[in-house]
This record gives structure tokens, sequence and C-alpha cells, in this order.
């Protein structure tokens, strides 16, 4: 059990920090090459492809370190050594790492796929806007079930 508790606290932590890093060190120069390289290098519509490029492989480890961390709070939960916080954070980061996996990103590639004009609408900057609200919110719990797993030794 103890190796299951370090891969998940180091899968945990390796999402935290990659959610940092890619929101806000990754992000600001894929959008606005412009400061770094001039003007004309990389339009809005190219640097969200980018970016898009980064998500679908961001996808990838988010699936597979929220399933484990599902696996591994319903089976501490099972054993008597849950933490009820820890397991209704962890199903609030099941819901939000689904959305973002299954439904923001698909809408967000499939627009990307119809041009940059579809990438302009009111309909894709909803979405876009809901996509970081809810990483926002996998953030926050994920980090708070960082915490509790780190501090609360069970």
């Amino acid at each position: 059990m103890h190796a299951m508790r370090v891969v998940y606290l180091l899968g945990l932590g390796a999402m935290i920090g990659i959610e940092i890093g890619v929101g806000i060190l990754m992000a600001p120069v894929i959008f606005y090459p412009a400061s770094f390289l001039g003007e004309g290098v990389l339009s809005h519509y190219q640097s969200g492809i980018l970016m898009t490029q980064v998500f679908l492989r961001f996808n990838m480890v988010l699936f597979v370190v929220t399933l484990f961390g599902l696996m591994y709070e319903a089976l501490l939960f099972k054993q008597g050594n849950g933490d009820r916080w820890a397991l209704g954070l962890t199903l609030v980061m099941v819901y939000t790492a689904g959305m973002f996996i299954f439904y923001y990103t698909p809408f967000i590639v499939e627009a990307q796929a119809l041009g940059s004009e579809a990438t302009q609408t009111q309909a894709f900057a909803s979405m876009h806007k809901g996509s970081e609200k809810i990483i926002k919110i996998l953030l926050f719990a994920q980090v708070i079930v960082f915490g509790r797993r780190v501090w609360l030794k069970r």
C-alpha cells in the first residue's frame, strides 16, 4: 500500500505541476509569440492548434492519474483508512477531468478542424472559458487532496 501511496502522490504532484506550468508558463508564450519572435510568426488560431496538441497529450496523463487516484481512494475507504474529504474531492476530480477530456477538448478540436472562423464565435469563447474554469476547479481539488494525503498520513 505504501508503494501505491508514493505513486499516487507523485502522479498527483506531477499533474498539479503540469497544470500550473501549462497555464502560467506555457500558454502566455504560445499565445503571444510576437513578443519573443516578432510579428507574423503565428496567428492566434495557430497558437491554439499548438496548445490543443499539448492538452491532447496532457489528457492522456490526466486520465490515468485520475483513475489511479479513484482506485487508491476507494481502496483506502474500503480498508477503513479513508478520508471522506479526500474521497469526495477525488470524485470532483473525476468529474472535472472527465468534463475536460470528454466534453471541452473534443468541442475545441472539432471547432479548430472547421477553421479559424469557428474559433471566433461566442460559442467557442464560452466553451473555452468553461474549460479554463473546470481546470481551475480540478487543480483546487487536486491541491487539497494532495495536502490531505501528505499531512494526514492515512
